[in-house]
């Protein structure tokens, strides 16, 4: 049996309708050209054209308007996080200004989750962290690490920490091949992240995000020589 395409016309089309796009040869507030016009430039058919659209309608990029037309989102000014994925994939530049976000916010999760953590959520940090040491390979390694810092999220008592770290995570998943330097040595990761939880399971706040705050600058370091 013949393997199937990886892409299909629509993934291309989708791709290239999306780089044009951020690339400002669709200014945001501007209308696309009419579709037999638009299908017509880049060689598909109309059906291959709305299935495109319906895609970047839901990535957050178009909207569409019932007989007025297709219109570029001003998503700078109106789109939300989960448009950063597709944003790393076109340009990797923001992964800078994502770790910028991630040292602020990592900090103040670790501060809360000093003073908030509960005798159960402190016990499961440490087995946790275990899984650290224990995990075999950058990739495994990488993920066990993100395990702890979901949990400090929810030690914090507020959910919108554990959706902010899930944000982060996934804002740099595309390129998250490139950024298993902190975590190819898995004593290593687990001496870094140790700081962060013996500071939360002794309550002390002062320290947990002075501990969190240097994780996450080291850690940072260490990607951004890889993705470089």
């Amino acid at each position: 049996m013949e393997a199937l395409p990886r892409e299909t016309i629509v993934d291309v089309l989708e791709d290239r309708l999306r780089t044009d796009i951020l690339e400002g040869r669709h200014p945001a507030g501007s209308y696309l050209p009419p579709e037999r016009q638009l299908a017509d430039g880049y060689g598909v058919t109309r059906t291959t054209l709305k299935h495109a659209f319906g895609r970047l309608v839901q990535a957050g990029l178009l909207e569409t308007r019932h007989g007025v037309g297709t219109r570029v989102r001003d998503y700078a000014r109106l789109g939300g996080a989960d448009l950063l994925p597709m944003l790393v994939r076109h340009d990797a530049k923001w992964v800078h200004e994502i770790f910028e976000v991630r040292r602020g916010v990592g900090a103040l999760i670790a501060e809360r989750a000093a003073s908030r953590a509960t005798r159960k959520q402190r016990a499961e940090l440490h087995v946790l962290l275990e899984a650290v040491r224990e995990a075999d390979g950058a990739d495994a390694v990488q993920l066990a690490d993100v395990e702890v810092h979901r949990a400090l999220a929810r030690a914090t008592g507020n959910r919108v920490y554990v959706l902010l770290t899930n944000t982060l995570f996934n804002a740099y998943l595309p390129v998250r091949s490139l950024l298993k330097g902190p975590f190819t040595d898995p004593a290593a990761a687990h001496e870094r992240l140790a700081r962060v939880v013996a500071a939360v399971t002794a309550q002390d706040a002062r320290r947990a995000h002075a501990a969190a705050d240097a994780y996450l600058r080291d850690t940072e370091r260490i990607m951004l020589e890889g993705l470089a």
